[in-house]
């Protein structure tokens, strides 16, 4: 029984790779062959930007599921440091180094 679990993990995992890979692959086959309108160019290029803040401004914004704006939110204060630095130095690798750095830290004086 377990050994049939473990076989149709790894059947599963396989079979979600390949369309995964399919997928891609077929958005750059198709652009590939035709020019992408220029709309839809401008478009895309506010999309890494949009799921990341979706992904990153929850988890500074909200502590236990209501809104933290207070000085006793570590990741707030955090990511406000952070994002103080990709200001002023457009270094992505320092950025994410001062930003764990305090957070790390401000959560320690909490």
């Amino acid at each position: 029984m377990e050994r049939m679990a473990i076989n149709q993990l790894w059947v599963t995992m396989i079979l979600a790779g390949a369309i995964t890979y399919a997928i891609r692959l077929s958005f750059i086959l198709l652009f590939g062959k035709w020019e992408i309108p220029a709309l839809l160019r401008r478009g895309l290029r506010f999309v890494p930007p949009a799921v990341l803040s979706a992904i990153v401004f929850p988890e500074l914004l909200l502590s236990d599921g209501s809104l933290a704006l207070s000085l006793g939110n570590a990741r707030l204060l955090a990511g406000i440091l952070a994002a103080l630095v990709a200001w002023r130095t457009k270094n992505v690798l320092l950025t994410i180094l001062v930003g764990m750095a305090s957070l790390y830290i401000l959560q320690w004086l909490v």
